[in-house]
């Protein structure tokens, strides 16, 4: 271990090697031996257990119910809304026939059986609007059917030419939820009130500030007449999408034909949103608060909370110390705090304190048997390295207190670095300027036009992270092409 945290980049010398070393060497993630696809590990999914279960829990307070839709989806159904099939064109796995069979002239060759093709090509699930309007049809006939508030947790693949541990891969998962409406009003009711989840989440879960905003026209999910988003910034200075909730109009109930009967006895096309959040979160969380020993996990997201190290000459002190010890995480576990005690003997404990800074584990306790003559104990935070020696009097009511301690000093330490991070530019010049010397989130005014939204992107990769929704309307010239603007929007470099 010693020798894994010596070998870990240091974020100031190469952020993204920093990144990629770190999501290996604390054992979340790896590449697999499918190009561009990952191997999730178990401290890695543990984790991602823990987001599921609290977002799981906070969609089912908000009356949704979770679902499952196949993987596979008819190539007709793509076609039918063109604008979502444009976007996802470039990105679609496609299946086109359905078993192998030897090479006669090649033995031991494997080929595809020409004659097992499929009567109608198969998209591999990127997202499942298509296949789930098209189920809906036959959920829904009336008003008293609505509205739907469905829910998956799933696998999507996205056909990706440049792949990174849990921010872009092939394949990644994820929850999409699909809510069918009555009314407008609903549909937009359900878009915001489920970024509103998303961003709770990230804020008192992941400890993670973000900014809650429109995407632009361009920056649209394929289909949707507004894409909300919520947007966080990484310690380098870019920009991550974190989650988006998608209102879609009419337009997938009008591409598969799906009405309902109104109060008043009329045909009616039913109104749509869809939204969720993937694995990527995994990366912000990576990005948002780790250093260079390693990770730092907010203590609700830790798969262990507390680790014990016991500190020992033979088995005797061992298993007095271990006592002390199990009656402590005892304890701990009846306050819900998830406890770990290491009394492996093959490594020394410089060894396990290494191991547990670069996983990430929010609060260390060591005892040896001066602490056990005195009665105190070692306890080292993560989120601050900060050692102390405390009283083993009152430690249980301590940790309980550290853990709501950690979680906020995490994310107030994420705040002050984001706001630190938002400037207000009026000309180009300070733009470029701005966004290379220093980087983060540019508030500028843009004069609402795609022509030059593209134009900004292609001069300085730069996008449009969203008009975030509390923007004031404010008159003034557009940094590109000095024609009017009332409001600033968030531009940044972005994963």
């Amino acid at each position: 271990m010693a020798k894994e945290l010596k070998d870990l980049t240091k974020s100031e010398d190469n952020y993204s090697q920093w990144y990629n070393d770190l999501v290996v060497k604390a054992g979340l993630a790896e590449s697999s031996a499918v190009r561009g696809c990952m191997v999730i590990k178990p401290y890695g999914y543990a984790i991602w257990e823990k987001m599921h279960d609290a977002l799981d829990k906070m969609f089912k307070e908000t009356g949704h119910q979770n679902a499952y839709f196949p993987l596979f989806i008819p190539k007709s159904f793509f076609s039918k809304e063109a604008h979502h099939v444009e976007g996802f064109a470039k990105e679609c796995a496609v299946v086109t026939h359905y078993r192998l069979k030897n090479d006669p002239e090649h033995k031991g060759n494997v080929i595809v059986d020409p004659d097992a093709k499929l009567e109608e090509e198969l998209i591999v699930r990127p997202t499942s609007e298509t296949i789930i309007w098209n189920t809906y049809k036959n959920w829904i006939q009336s008003y008293r059917d609505l509205p739907i508030l469905c829910n998956q947790w799933a696998n999507v693949v996205r056909w990706e030419m440049r792949t990174r541990l849990f921010l872009r891969t092939a394949e990644f998962l994820w929850q999409e939820g699909h809510t069918a409406h009555a009314t407008r009003e609903e549909a937009v009711a359900e878009a915001e009130k489920m970024i509103g989840v998303y961003r709770k989440f990230a804020e008192e879960w992941m400890s993670v500030p973000v900014i809650v905003g429109h995407k632009s026209p361009n920056e649209r999910f394929a289909g949707a007449e507004d894409t909300l988003t919520i947007e966080a910034l990484m310690q380098d200075g870019k920009a991550l999408q974190s989650g988006t909730s998608h209102f879609l109009g009419q337009n997938f109930a009008k591409a598969f034909d799906v009405k309902y009967i109104n109060k008043e006895g009329k045909l009616e096309y039913v109104w749509a949103t869809s939204w969720g959040v993937s694995t990527r979160l995994m990366g912000a969380l990576i990005m948002s608060h780790s250093d260079n020993n390693g990770l730092v996990l907010p203590p609700k997201l830790a798969p262990i909370q507390v680790v014990m190290v016991p500190i020992y000459k033979g088995l005797e002190q061992l298993e007095d110390i271990k006592g002390r010890f199990e009656k402590i995480a005892e304890q701990l576990r009846s306050k819900g705090i998830s406890v770990k005690i290491d009394d492996r003997d093959n490594v020394r404990s410089g060894f396990k304190f290494a191991e547990y800074e670069l996983k990430g584990v929010p609060v260390r306790l060591a005892m040896g048997p001066r602490d056990v003559e005195n009665n105190t104990i070692e306890l080292v935070r993560r989120d601050t390295l900060e050692k102390t020696t405390v009283s083993q009097e009152g430690l249980v009511e301590r940790i309980e207190g550290l853990m709501t301690e950690i979680q906020q000093n995490i994310f107030n330490k994420a705040l002050n670095y984001r706001n630190s991070m938002i400037t207000k530019v009026d000309t180009w010049d300070e733009f470029k300027r701005v966004l290379d010397e220093k980087g983060g989130f540019i508030l500028a005014h843009w004069d609402g036009t795609v022509e030059t939204e593209v134009a900004i992107k292609e001069a300085t990769k730069a996008t449009i992270r969203c008009i975030p929704f509390d923007a004031p309307e404010e008159e003034g010239k557009c940094v590109f092409t000095g024609k009017p603007s009332h409001r600033r929007v968030l531009f940044a470099r972005s994963y």
